[in-house]
């Protein structure tokens, strides 16, 4: 059946996607009809998971470590990452604030499920990651977007934020270093934000997923300032650092009380993470870090590299992002000067004519009120070499009048 024959509940329509995942389905659908595709869309390492890791979940595996696990995570790994969190930000985390999820994602929906609903409001970023829209759209609530300024380097604005808040205000989520800008907030903005958190009594949840992946001075996490551990859940896991995005390895750092409601979810939804995946993430935290060091410092060249080969082609500027592995430059010359209507064009354009496969500013949130800036997304999650082809090539295409040309006609005759 369609999916159109469905009567399905009106609460479907308001569930979003992430559409890095769409266009990597059109990249494999071209690379089976022969075409070689250089992708910079998904934000996945393209290391392998360490050695040790691999080899601990080999063991627990053939140990018979494959049965369910408490909804909440193992204990050991509880305290595994109680440590961690200690080492990483200073915070002190019992195991019972712990709850161990099957990746990321489920942080973000029991959060955002627990505390906001119907005539309740979410401040969100944007752009942003694409699931805390749908997650708030989801929900019922109505999600309040917060830019996130180029000016800036792609940080909002406290003044804007403010403005923003209500009495109908549940919860802020931010996310430092972001996705899909590769944005920091500094620590005295968020020792500001933390400050209107208290006197509001507002809830934070704070997506640290790429905390390690910051190539300018030390991370901060809202949660360390006075008041703000009892108004934060972080969001953290193993996917980016630890180059462990199939695995599905997460976690929530909750106030006192609130782990009980995000293990209820997973008691609702997935159970438990898998028991031996656990194990693997035991090792991961406590296991030697070298691997990791090593690849913060590749992604910091890569980043180095794609932001002076994105700066020399005509139309196209780019900030050097100070963290998380992606870069989002500005194309507004570009695609006037071409001929696009917007960037969502040029990237339909760069994929299906130049073979390179991108993201474009939409994919990560609708537009801001008078925002008419354009901007792709590039994850520098790629060799070296690729990213040197992979420019070459968005260049050429771009210097390629008569193909563009073509292209806007042929589409123009479609529509």
């Amino acid at each position: 059946m369609a999916k159109e024959q469905f009567r399905l509940a009106s609460r479907m329509a308001k569930l979003g996607t992430e559409t890095a995942f769409e266009v990597l389905g059109e990249v494999k659908a071209l690379e089976a009809e022969g075409k070689h595709i250089v992708s910079f869309c998904i934000g996945e390492p393209d290391f392998d998971t360490p050695a040790n890791i691999r080899k601990k979940a080999v063991e627990a595996i053939d140990s018979g470590d494959t049965h369910y696990t408490g909804p909440q995570g193992k204990i050991p790994l509880r305290d595994s990452i109680s440590r961690h969190m200690k080492k990483t930000r200073g915070l002190d985390y019992s195991r019972d604030d712990i709850v161990v999820t099957p990746g990321g994602k489920l942080v973000i929906f029991s959060t955002i499920m627990a505390l906001a609903g119907e005539g309740d409001e979410v401040i969100y970023p944007n752009p942003g990651y694409p699931i805390y829209e749908s997650a708030i759209d989801f929900a019922g609530a109505k999600g309040i977007p917060l830019p996130y300024l180029e000016e800036r380097r792609f940080v909002f604005e406290l003044e804007t934020l403010k403005g923003l808040i209500t009495d109908r205000t549940r919860l802020i989520v931010i996310n430092s270093p972001q996705n899909p800008t590769g944005g920091y907030v500094p620590r005295e903005d968020l020792e500001e934000l933390a400050r209107i958190c208290v006197e509001k009594d507002i809830m934070v949840l704070s997506d640290e997923i790429y905390s390690r992946l910051l190539y300018e001075g030390e991370f901060t996490s809202i949660a360390t300032f006075p008041g703000m551990k009892e108004r934060t859940i972080i969001l953290d896991g193993f996917s980016k650092t630890y180059a462990m995005c199939g695995w599905r390895l997460g976690w929530a750092a909750c106030p006192p009380g609130f782990a009980y409601w995000v293990t209820r979810m997973n008691t609702n939804t997935v159970s438990c993470a898998p028991s031996f995946v656990q194990t693997a993430g035991i090792e991961a935290l406590d296991g030697p870090q070298d691997d990791i060091d090593s690849m913060v410092a590749e992604f910091k060249t890569r980043r180095d590299l794609i932001v002076g080969l994105l700066n020399d082609i005509e139309g196209v500027s780019c900030h050097s992002p100070k963290g998380a592995f992606y870069v989002f430059p500005n194309v507004t010359k570009a695609v006037k000067d071409l001929g696009f209507a917007d960037a969502k064009e040029l990237q339909e354009y760069l994929l299906y004519q130049g073979n390179v496969a991108v993201l474009h500013r939409e994919n990560f949130g609708r537009k801001n009120t008078g925002e008419d800036q354009e901007y792709l997304r590039l994850s520098y999650a790629t060799s070296q070499d690729n990213i040197r082809k992979g420019l070459a090539m968005i260049k050429a295409a771009l210097e390629d009048k008569e193909k563009i040309a073509s292209f806007l006609k042929a589409k123009g005759a479609k529509e």
